[in-house]
């Protein structure tokens, strides 16, 4: 029997999206239906993925999450997890977002990659890699737990797609050679608050390693990268909490700013 045909799997799936859409909150999946493997983890999430294909929703890229130690620490994971995004998650540098579509959203700030070529090979070489990104821009990601009062475990967040809800653009791409990625400073503020700051670094070391993991790690999964598909490389820093009225800034040194509003 395949993941797509375990009725377990398949019920948690319809009650993760059943969850999304009524914008409400549920009991950590992983003990309520007892998920214990991170391979039942990503079943489920491909189960919703092959849901929104099969409506016409375009796959825009992917996303690697809690790549950095202090959000781990805060989630209490202790690895990083894997999302698909989707085009109507995608969200251009001053727009406003809509906070009642989302259920208790936090945001990161995050490199992004966009790709110029397929990455079809499931282990290319780093310098392969290389060559298949175009350009890079500053990013926020609008993380949104289903799980009540984010009590994740990695198998909790891994069947909600990782975890994320929408993500924001900067408009100023910039090419991969004009940046040392792992030197870049990054500071959050929300109402002209400072309330994050970080580093390329704060992302497994270095941003496109992270962004190098998974892009093999899609592979192997039969998940491939495409081009013009966008790589979320993981937050800089902690995750802060979003709210109604919120205005959030978001600067990278060398990529320039980003912003949204909650409205």
């Amino acid at each position: 029997m395949s993941f797509s045909e375990d009725p377990t799997l398949q019920e948690v799936a319809q009650v993760i999206a059943n969850a999304r859409r009524q914008r409400k909150t549920i009991d950590p999946i992983s003990k309520t239906y007892g998920i214990a493997t991170v391979e039942d983890a990503y079943a489920i999430a491909r189960i919703n993925t092959d849901l929104k294909l099969k409506a016409g929703v375009k796959v825009t890229g992917k996303k690697i999450g809690l790549t950095s130690k202090v959000v781990q620490q805060q989630l209490g994971v202790d690895q990083p997890d894997m999302g698909v995004l989707f085009q109507d998650m995608e969200h251009l540098n001053g727009d406003e977002i809509d906070t009642a579509s989302l259920i208790q959203p936090k945001v990161e700030a995050e490199i992004a990659f966009v790709l110029g070529q397929d990455i079809d090979d499931p282990n290319p070489s780093w310098s392969e890699f290389l060559l298949s990104i175009e350009y890079v821009v500053t990013a926020i990601e609008i993380v949104d737990s289903v799980i009540k009062d984010w009590a994740i475990t990695i198998y909790d967040t891994v069947a909600d797609n990782a975890s994320s809800a929408l993500y924001v653009l900067g408009d100023q791409p910039v090419g991969l050679g004009a940046l040392s990625l792992s030197e870049t400073a990054m500071q959050m503020h929300i109402n002209g608050q400072l309330v994050s700051v970080g580093a390329g670094a704060s992302s497994l070391g270095h941003p496109l390693r992270s962004a190098y993991w998974l892009a093999r790690t899609m592979a192997a999964n039969n998940q491939p990268l495409r081009r013009g598909e966008v790589i979320l490389s993981g937050s800089l820093g902690p995750m802060i909490p979003a709210r109604k009225g919120d205005i959030v800034d978001v600067s990278i040194s060398g990529l320039g700013r980003v912003g949204c509003r909650f409205a």
